[in-house]
Parts: C-alpha cells; sequence; structure tokens
C-alpha cells in the first residue's frame, strides 16, 4: 500500500489501546460474540503499563490469611482520602477476586506458598492481600496471559502501530475513529457499534515518570474531544522512590519497590538518617509501608529542606540486610547491578518521586459507559474508582476488571445500535481526512515539535508536580497558554510513513489538552488530599469533599465540583466491615 491511502474499517467493538485492560475488554466482547477490533500505538499486549508493573495485584482472596473483598473496599476507601466513587470502588474489590482467579486459570503462574496463592502485605493494607508472579516479572506475565487468550479469539482483529486521532460523533452517539497507520502512514475510518477507550494514563506530561512513551493521556483527550466528561484530573501519583542514581541501565525505574517491601529497605536523607516517621506517617520497617502519597511528602520535605541526597533525592539503603538474603531476595539481578557498578552491600542507591499513575480520568458509570452513548472507558483510562490516591496493587485488578466489564457493556451497546452506512461516516470524517491529507509547505521550516513536548514536560513537572501552589501553578498556566498558540498552529499532516514530526504534533495536541485539564483542577482544589499537595493550603479541608468534573465544549475546559457518589443506603449496609 502505498503512503496516504484511506483505508475503511469495520467492527462491532472498537478498542483503543491493548493493554492490560484493552486486552480484557477485547476477550470479554469476543466472548459475547462481538466483532472486535483492538487498537495499539504499539506491538499488541506489549506496550502501555501492564506490561511494565512489576510488583503485586490486590484482591482479597484468602489465601494465606482469612480476607473479604468488604476489607479491601475499606482500605481502598482510607486511601482515596474520601472522594472514590463508592460503586466503582465497590465493583473493583467484589469483582477484583473472580479476576484474579480467572487469571489464575489461564496461566499467570502466581507465586504458591504451601498450596495456595502467596499474598504479601503492601502499603495500605490491613493484611497480606497481594498476588505476584516473582515482583519483578507479575505484569509481564499478566500481559503474555492475555496475549494468549487474545490470541484464541479469531473475531478478534488486532492491529498495530495505529495512532487514533479523534473519535466520531453523530447526532451525540460515538460511531467510530479516525486513525493513522503509522507503518505505511495510511488513514483508517473505523466504523464501530462501540468504542471502549483503554489506553491508559497521563505520566508521559512530567519530565520524569515511569510511563511507557504512549502514556501521554490519549484516551483522555479523545474522550473529551467527543463529549465524555472527566473527573478529578489534578490527582496524579508520584511513585516516591523512582531511581535518581547512579547511572542505570536496563532496569525499569520503579524497579527497588518490592524489594524494599520484600527486606525493609531504609529511607534515608543526606544525613543518613531515617526521616519518614518525622512526617507524622507511622509504618512497619521505619515507614516503608506508608502510602505513596505520604513517603513522597517526606523525601521532597527532606530535600526541600537541604537534607537531601547529592542528586536531590533520598537514599535507599539495604545495608543492614545480610548479604545472603540480598542474594536470596535480588537473584540474578544482583550481577546486573553490579554491570552498572552498584553493590548493595556497599552503599545505597538514591530515589526521587517519579509521575507513576493517574486517579483521575473519564467519568463512566458502574458499567464503564460514559455519558456519551457508545464510549466506553476501562483501566487507568478510568476516573474514580481510587479517589485522591489509588491503594498499592490496585491498578492491575483494576485493569482486568474494568476491561472485562467495558467489554461486556460495549458488547450489549453494539449489538442493538448498527453501524453506520458507509456514506454517513466518510461525511463524518471528511474535515479530519482533509487536515490529515493536507499537502505540505515545501518551504516552511518543520518546526521542532519535540523540543515543544520537552517544554511542557518541564512546565508540568516544576510547576504541577508532587507540591504545588498558587504561584507555580499560575506559571503554569501562562506556559501552557503560550505553547497553545504555537500548537494550535502545528499541520496535522505529515511527510509519508513514520513521520516523527506528525506523530510528535498529534501527541503534543493531547499531551497539552490533559495538561491544561489537570492544571486547572489543581489550581481550582485549594486545599491538600491524596496525591495533591498544595503547599499554600497544606491540610484536608471538609469543605473539599467533591469531585472535579470537567467538559471540553468549544475550546475551553469547564470544570464543576459535585458531591462525591455514594452507594445507596441499602448498598452501604452490604459494604460494611464483616466482623473476624
Amino acid at each position: 500500500m502505498s503512503s496516504g491511502h484511506i483505508q475503511h474499517l469495520e467492527t462491532d467493538v472498537l478498542i483503543v489501546g491493548a493493554g492490560g485492560a484493552g486486552m480484557s475488554a477485547a476477550i470479554a466482547a469476543s466472548n459475547e460474540g462481538r466483532k472486535t477490533m483492538l487498537v495499539d500505538r504499539s506491538l499488541i499486549g506489549r506496550g502501555g503499563a501492564t506490561i511494565m508493573a512489576q510488583m503485586t495485584v490486590a484482591a482479597a482472596l484468602g489465601e494465606q490469611t482469612p480476607d473479604d473483598w468488604r476489607f479491601h473496599y475499606a482500605d481502598t476507601l482510607k486511601a482515596g482520602r474520601g472522594l472514590c466513587s463508592e460503586s466503582l470502588a465497590r465493583f473493583l474489590c467484589e469483582n477484583g477476586v473472580e479476576s484474579i482467579r480467572l487469571m489464575d486459570s489461564w496461566g499467570t503462574g502466581w507465586a504458591r506458598k504451601d498450596g495456595h496463592m502467596a499474598q504479601t502485605q503492601a502499603p495500605g493494607h490491613d493484611r497480606p492481600r497481594c498476588v505476584y508472579v516473582d515482583y519483578l516479572n507479575t505484569g509481564p506475565a499478566v500481559a503474555k496471559t492475555l496475549r494468549t487468550q487474545v490470541a484464541k479469539h479469531d473475531d478478534i482483529a488486532r492491529l498495530g502501530d495505529i495512532l487514533v486521532v479523534d473519535l466520531l460523533v453523530k447526532d451525540g452517539r460515538v460511531v467510530g475513529a479516525v486513525a493513522l497507520h503509522l507503518t505505511t502512514g495510511d488513514i483508517l475510518v473505523i466504523n464501530a457499534g462501540s468504542v471502549i477507550v483503554a489506553t491508559g494514563g497521563l505520566t508521559r506530561l512530567y519530565k520524569r515518570n515511569s510511563a511507557s512513551l504512549n502514556m501521554g493521556g490519549d484516551g483522555y483527550a479523545l474522550a473529551a474531544r467527543a463529549g465524555a466528561e472527566l473527573l478529578d484530573m489534578e490527582f496524579v501519583q508520584f511513585f516516591p522512590i523512582g531511581h535518581l542514581a547512579p547511572r542505570l541501565v536496563g532496569f525499569d525505574p520503579i524497579m527497588w519497590d518490592p524489594f524494599r517491601y520484600k527486606l525493609g529497605g531504609r529511607l534515608l536523607n543526606g544525613l543518613g538518617e531515617e526521616f519518614v516517621e518525622k512526617y507524622g506517617h507511622q509504618g512497619e520497617n521505619k515507614g516503608y509501608t506508608v502510602t505513596r502519597d505520604a513517603a513522597t511528602y517526606a523525601i521532597m520535605k527532606e530535600v526541600e529542606a537541604g537534607r537531601g541526597s547529592p542528586a536531590g533525592g533520598a537514599y535507599l539503603s539495604f545495608e543492614h540486610v545480610p548479604e545472603e538474603k540480598l542474594r536470596e531476595a535480588f537473584g540474578p539481578i544482583i550481577k546486573k547491578l553490579a554491570d552498572n557498578g552498584i553493590d548493595l552491600t556497599k552503599g545505597p542507591i538514591e530515589v526521587a518521586p517519579i509521575a507513576h499513575y493517574h486517579m483521575g480520568g473519564v467519568r463512566v458509570n458502574v458499567d464503564m459507559s460514559t455519558d456519551v452513548p457508545g464510549l466506553f472507558a476501562a483501566g487507568e483510562a478510568v476516573g474514580g474508582a481510587n479517589g485522591a490516591n489509588r491503594l498499592s496493587g490496585n491498578a492491575i485488578t483494576e485493569a482486568i476488571t474494568f476491561g472485562l466489564q467495558a467489554g461486556r457493556a460495549a458488547s450489549a451497546y453494539a449489538q442493538s445500535n448498527a453501524a453506520l452506512a458507509r456514506a454517513d461516516i466518510e461525511a463524518l470524517a471528511e474535515p479530519l481526512l482533509s487536515a490529515l491529507q493536507a499537502a505540505p509547505n515545501a518551504k516552511a521550516k518543520r518546526p521542532n515539535v519535540a523540543a515543544l513536548i520537552a517544554r511542557l514536560q518541564a512546565t508540568m513537572q516544576n510547576y504541577v508536580g508532587p507540591f504545588r501552589t498558587q504561584e507555580g501553578l499560575g506559571q503554569a498556566q501562562k506556559e501552557l497558554a503560550a505553547l497553545r498558540v504555537e500548537v494550535d498552529a502545528l499541520p496535522l499532516a505529515g511527510n509519508g510513513p513514520q513521520d516523527p514530526v506528525q506523530i510528535d504534533s498529534l501527541d503534543l495536541r493531547n499531551m497539552l489538552l490533559v495538561a491544561e485539564a489537570v492544571t486547572q483542577c489543581a489550581l481550582n482544589r485549594k486545599e491538600s488530599r491524596g496525591a495533591h499537595q498544595r503547599e499554600d493550603f497544606p491540610a484536608m479541608d471538609d469543605a473539599w469533599v467533591l469531585n472535579q468534573v470537567l467538559a471540553y465544549r468549544d475550546g475551553q475546559w469547564t470544570v464543576t465540583q459535585r458531591p462525591v457518589e455514594r452507594l445507596p443506603q441499602d448498598q452501604a449496609e452490604e459494604v460494611a466491615v464483616p466482623a473476624e
């Protein structure tokens, strides 16, 4: 196929994003008998966050210690600091048990102990609740399991290297999408009975992040431009101990946490002092089990006070751990670390907070439907279940559980809402096709869009990071407004296949829109709660037990504050913590 051709495709259910949530949705949709199309910017099942996840997966299985999903639910609400959508949190915790057992039946290979799935303690949980494969390979094992299941379904079309540019809407209903096939430069017009956004989070907005390159908030931007509401966009979770120094090649920057859990790694300031407890956060093993927002706060405050490590973070030390225990825990990783000049018996490494997860996202009902008919969301693209701070281990459970639910619901919708006639979908797509096919100005100098992305990332890191102020957020808005002028002038058309300027331009179009939403919500919320910390409003304020709901209309964000969604009284009684 030559570059720039238009290809027309049709499916019952279109799923944008092929990580844990997207693959789970595809399996469920196929099981319902729907023709399903799974598209992703990278290889199917090999991009996004799930495959990068290393640690543990939370579910009240009761394999090692008596447990009940209601205990998990209570811990999730506690971590969420009063802002969780109770129906979503309930669905996650109640149905997560079945999801993880389903993955076990598919051969994920959860670690075993005494004939039962091993479950370990993770921060914020009241008991050992989190399963794993071998700490470092949990995500890859989950992704491989789902890829294997997807491959068994002949009616799941798998298309990689697909960048979805926009969703198509007719009479208020989502009816398909326009996408770019990066390999050929071809434009795809996809006619779909329903669409599921499963594109993950937004951590690429930050200079220091643990994300893959396709985690720039695409799904939020696609949903918002299609008319869907977003929720609580200010809550960006920073992983407290992302690797900082010395230079480490070939490792995920958040690799240290499972070993910190397992071995009781000590967080030390630049003076060699343990410090987390100074900030009122009591945890086992000198604070290593405190929640992520609390650990982030403690590290940043020590750095601010001039007690940081040389590279601007904190020390993580395993020097107190006997060498044989280190070798047993780290296994062959010890040699890889040695190849990087790191000997954990002789000195600490340096760590610092790193953008890791997003609690906000697309506002959905418990069936994962948005307020736009035909549009659903799943996984980290969904906002609300985790409130102001995600409980450790909930992410993969959420991806699978919400993915399965979205697949079922989108299938039911597609069954009763047929795809549009080809002429109608072509008419809807025409303005976007014209923009994507516009002939480039041969004389014009092409913009350095990569530099603009770096500018946006620096702005977000500097002013909309773990700790925020009125002044800093105002400065962020000024810098984003200046970027907006340049971004609006960027052409959407490219110069053939794999055009880096075109790809960066399409990415930045989404990244800037989402950055504006995060910044506006952070400026509005004049309190500190969970992952949103305002230096000028350091306390939680009961007046802010509210969700912020965003809508993108006529090129502008509008934000309203609404009461948090609570369970009806009869259901509230059902979730009461049982007596043990």
